[in-house]
């Protein structure tokens, strides 16, 4: 992820003047803003605390409880750094490196070009969502049903937890998706997706059709 941290904003220090962070604001896009001593992180001030601030000339450290406390590490994954997205609701990451030095920024519009032209996301596949009780499902026991009736995984996540039963969304390749969803209901999981030419959806339509003309005799 290392090409997409940017250093295009400029990072403020807590001795400059409250009116410097809000022209940044007025200036970028964005949510927050990273402030830095000696090359370390202190945290980053929020759009919204900042702009309300009427003195203008106040030094930023008499404000500095208002400092939120998130980051990335420059070696953070796309799912790690989406997470932080939403936690924080903030459009900005700051990055830090191995010695915990601030080396610049993620921006959320940049991870999620990266999310949505990765495999998982453009790759010609169907989308199961599964669902079974919360100590019965198992990782390894989806992946054996998928490639076991011809399929191909390309991701997985538990999508849905509740205080009884767990979800799980998959993206698998696979010409015989039928065949998955009924071998994922003879382990009894629910098929929580809808999916046209669904057999076993099909089925029980037409024995309700028959049962309702049986009911009309």
């Amino acid at each position: 992820m290392n090409d997409y941290i940017l250093e295009e904003i400029k990072p403020i220090r807590l001795t400059e003047p409250v009116k410097n962070a809000q022209k940044v604001f007025k200036n970028y896009p964005i949510t927050h803003f990273p402030v830095i001593e000696n090359n370390k992180l202190l945290g980053s001030f929020a759009e919204e605390d900042i702009q309300t601030i009427e003195n203008k000339e106040d030094e930023l450290a008499s404000y500095a409880h208002l400092l939120n406390s998130f980051f990335a590490d420059e070696k953070a994954t796309v799912l790690e750094l989406l997470k932080i997205f939403a936690d924080n609701d903030t459009n900005i990451i700051p990055v830090l490196n191995e010695f915990n030095d601030y080396i610049g920024y993620f921006d959320l519009r940049d991870i999620l070009d990266v999310f949505s032209t990765s495999p998982f996301m453009i790759e010609e596949s169907e989308t199961l969502v599964i669902e079974k009780m919360r100590n019965e499902y198992s990782m390894s026991e989806i992946v054996q049903i998928i490639e076991a009736s011809g399929g191909k995984l390309l991701g997985l996540y538990v999508s849905e937890k509740s205080a009884n039963t767990t979800q799980i969304t998959i993206k698998v390749i696979s010409d015989e998706i039928n065949e998955i969803m009924q071998t994922f209901r003879r382990y009894d999981y629910k098929i929580i997706s809808m999916h046209e030419n669904d057999i076993y959806l099909e089925d029980l339509k037409n024995r309700s059709e028959y049962l309702q003309k049986y009911l009309e005799m």
